[in-house]
């Protein structure tokens, strides 16, 4: 639905930044996003490094989900893209590790909207399998007050 050239044209993040990989589902209330995990992802030279495993920080899982998340408040009809902020994390728990080699499928469903601050409930599994999830919550500042389904 969206590739990598369709999500720079969204979102304001760039290399090494950037950790949604293509956008799959899309509706006014739900988005589903990938992220193909390689061993060439700078943080794993850190995180850790041999002799120990590879792993996907948790931290950088979050911004994953975070970045799918913002395509809920994508507005189709904007020229240019809504930039919005994470305000807050909730309920954040960590079920497996991700490695090089796994692809996360993170799916972001919206919870609650009200003027300019989203809540949306996020999972991100690997082959079916839960490794995160959390609430989000985004401001975006202008954009929210037309929306539809405001409480």
């Amino acid at each position: 639905m969206y590739d990598i050239e369709a999500i720079r044209q969204c979102l304001p993040h760039r290399y090494p930044f950037l950790l949604v990989d293509r956008i799959v589902e899309r509706s006014a209330e739900r988005v589903v996003g990938v992220k193909n995990v390689t061993a060439n992802e700078p943080f794993f030279q850190g995180h850790f490094p041999p002799p120990l495993e590879a792993v996907m920080p948790g931290v950088l899982i979050l911004e994953a989900m975070t970045q799918t998340a913002a395509f809920l408040v994508l507005d189709d009809e904007r020229e240019s893209p809504s930039i919005g902020y994470l305000v807050g994390i909730d309920k954040a728990k960590f079920r497996r590790k991700v490695v090089p080699g796994d692809q996360l499928r993170m799916e972001a469903r919206i919870a609650r909207r009200k003027r300019e601050l989203l809540q949306a409930t996020v999972e991100a599994t690997v082959d079916g399998e839960l490794a995160a999830a959390a609430t989000i919550s985004l401001l975006v500042p202008g954009e929210m007050e037309n929306a539809k389904g405001m409480d």
